[in-house]
């Protein structure tokens, strides 16, 4: 009974082990593939500071001075304020407040919108000619018309975004659910699930691939329009004013500075979503 009972466990342990060599498999796979993507980035960086420090330019600065400009801006601050200093506090918090209201407003009518538009082939057939048109207008000229009707601030601000970045994510929304598999929606019938249920255990599931593919462009737009709206006249703090102002100034130091920023917050944001979906829908299933 002994052997066999140690036999049995030899038999199951490795088994049992596979989840864990899995999990070891995948992150020496994901430390692979950052390892030519950290390469590529430090050549680039390189050949930049090489070629500006080369150049002379006061136009074109190298990446060091520009880090160091950035610093000095946002992040030189006390320990007690993780290390955000009055600037950021000032400029780079309001941004990010702004786009964080505007993207949520977008997703929440997004997806409402996109399941009740989605669900029904008439309402679908009604709806699409105008989304495609609304998808189709450029984001920032809708700014002025925002304006006019609703005057500098902050309120003109995360309307600008919200309403440009809903698009996305509701048309995509909608051709998710339209898409669900027909077979499924026969199964829901017959077991006669609630619509709460459908909604929760059928459509969701089968439009969530859709439904990241919207939230990624529309995250890139609310931080288009976000920059945009704080260019225009009127606005007192924000990244596109500090671009504004340093501009203004002849601070071209600066201006490459909150260039620098914007990209780095995309990359950040767009990867904190990339990670979201992934934890969501499964590592196979997207692409960054």
């Amino acid at each position: 009974m002994r052997e066999e009972k140690e036999q049995g466990t030899a038999r199951t342990s490795p088994v049992s082990r596979r989840p864990a060599a899995s999990f070891a498999a995948a992150g020496a796979m994901s430390r692979r593939a950052l390892l030519p993507r950290l390469l590529v980035l430090l050549l680039t960086l390189a050949v930049w500071q090489a070629v500006a420090r080369a150049h002379g330019s006061v136009y074109f600065p190298p990446p060091s001075r520009i880090a160091g400009r950035a610093h000095d801006l946002w992040f030189s601050g006390p320990v007690r304020h993780l290390f955000l200093t009055d600037a950021a506090v000032g400029n780079v918090l309001p941004s990010l407040g702004r786009m964080a209201a505007g993207f949520g407003i977008a997703v929440v009518c997004g997806i409402g919108l996109g399941v009740a538009v989605g669900r029904s082939r008439w309402a679908y057939a009604l709806c699409n000619p105008v989304l495609q048109f609304a998808c189709a207008v450029p984001p920032p000229a809708l700014v002025p018309v925002f304006v006019v009707v609703l005057d500098f601030g902050t309120p003109m601000q995360i309307t600008a975004i919200a309403f440009s970045a809903v698009w996305p994510v509701l048309i995509n929304t909608a051709e998710g659910v339209r898409n669900t598999d027909p077979l499924r929606l026969d199964v829901a019938a017959v077991l006669r699930l609630h619509p709460v249920e459908r909604l929760r255990f059928l459509l969701l599931p089968s439009a969530m691939p859709r439904i990241f593919a919207g939230l990624r462009l529309s995250l890139s737009l609310s931080l288009i329009l976000m920059v945009f709206s704080e260019l225009l006249p009127g606005t007192a703090d924000g990244i596109g004013f500090t671009l504004t102002d340093a501009q203004s100034r002849s601070d071209l130091l600066t201006v490459w500075a909150a260039l620098l920023l914007l990209g780095v917050l995309g990359y950040v944001l767009n990867t904190a979503l990339l990670a979201v979906e992934r934890r969501l829908l499964g590592r196979g299933r997207t692409t960054a």
